[in-house]
């Protein structure tokens, strides 16, 4: 074998003793789990509870599955995530909290409790320190950094800015208070087509920093813009964009940057489960689920972020598109799908970043159960 080992189970069942619950405990055996976890341990379950409106965030039943097996361990989990930047359903724990018990995360379903992991405002945090390009050192949240051990439970689907989103960001954007996540997002800078805009004001009524008014046409206060996207998601003529060239590039080296220093406490007491379902084209931050643009594919466990996320993308591409979805071009097997949606974003940049700084490798076994 070279490279990190991927481990790949399919959804497809036809037998009732191989359902997907016991797809994911079995996936969370021969990954190693078991090796991971040891007894009392505190064990942060990393996941997405999804935005409210959202119902493509990875299934309760699945995250029940995971917990369970850490039980059998004797460690102790909680499911966790963190504060948003942007107003929204999940902008303070209160909320937070609230949604996620909507969206099926209660105690009754996947018995262990719900610990937003930056405190209530999203002030609990830690300064970490890496040795990277951008920072030295990184904010993330206490109730990630006081932990004893982490599984990282995360949905793979698009992203307006990150062309995918995958393990490398949900520890980048999942683990860091919403002070974290601007660093991330500093020097991206929306931008209006004037040619385009026609003054309706919905971008207004959305920017969470008051960046933007409106007199005949859209006009974003570039001192006060953090370049959060949530205006391009929801601009209904699509006047809004960012110079991908410039910032785009930044952006992702930032991610992979917080990424490094969310994981820097763990050693090997981390493990990454993807949900290859429900692969839609936007992030679960959104207020909607738009179409899968490709069809379920299964789970795949790894002890490598990077290795996990190259491999979700490769075999994500090797899927046909599905008509009817937003899916513009690449619709054939071998094709960037998520290119295929945004047409701008090179997904695979911020994994060769990623491994350029040491967190993980594009090389990898992909080993099938």
């Amino acid at each position: 074998m070279s490279g990190s080992v991927v481990y790949l189970s399919r959804t497809r069942v036809r037998n009732p003793e191989e359902n997907n619950l016991v797809k994911i405990e079995n996936l969370c055996r021969i990954s190693g789990l078991g090796e991971i976890i040891d007894k009392e341990d505190l064990t942060a379950v990393k996941l997405h509870f999804g935005e409210s409106g959202n119902d493509t965030y990875i299934k309760p039943v699945f995250v029940r599955s995971v917990v369970d097996f850490i039980r059998k361990l004797e460690g102790k989990p909680f499911l966790t995530d963190t504060n948003t930047m942007y107003i929204g359903s999940r902008h303070n724990a209160a909320d937070h909290l609230i949604t996620a018990i909507r969206h099926g995360f209660a105690y009754a379903v996947v018995d262990c409790p719900l610990i937003i992991a930056d405190g209530l405002k999203g002030n609990d945090y830690q300064e970490v320190s890496i040795d990277g390009g951008h920072f030295k050192s990184v904010r993330i949240a206490r109730g990630i950094t006081d932990a004893d051990a982490m599984v990282v439970l995360t949905h793979v689907k698009g992203h307006a800015l990150a062309g995918f989103g995958g393990a490398i960001k949900n520890l980048a954007m999942g683990c860091a208070p919403p002070v974290g996540k601007r660093d991330q997002h500093q020097g991206m800078q929306a931008e209006v087509n004037e040619s385009l805009c026609e003054g309706c004001g919905y971008c207004e009524t959305q920017c969470p920093f008051s960046a933007i008014h409106v007199e005949d046409k859209a006009v974003i206060d570039r001192s006060i813009c953090y370049g959060c996207s949530a205006c391009l998601q929801v601009c209904p003529r699509h006047a809004i964009y960012f110079n991908w060239e410039r910032d785009v590039p930044r952006f992702l080296e930032r991610m992979a940057e917080y990424s490094l220093g969310a994981v820097q406490g763990f050693k090997r007491k981390i493990l990454y489960i993807s949900f290859l379902t429900d692969i839609t084209p936007d992030c679960d931050c959104v207020t909607w689920s738009d179409s899968p643009i490709v069809p379920d594919i299964g789970f795949l466990a790894s002890a490598d972020p990077v290795a996990i996320d190259t491999a979700a993308l490769d075999i994500i591409n090797q899927e046909r598109g599905l008509t009817g979805s937003s899916l513009q071009c690449h619709h054939e097997p071998g094709e960037d799908k998520f290119t295929g949606v945004w047409g701008y974003v090179d997904g695979s940049y911020i994994l060769e970043y990623a491994e350029k700084i040491g967190l993980g490798t594009r090389s990898y076994t992909l080993v099938e159960i």
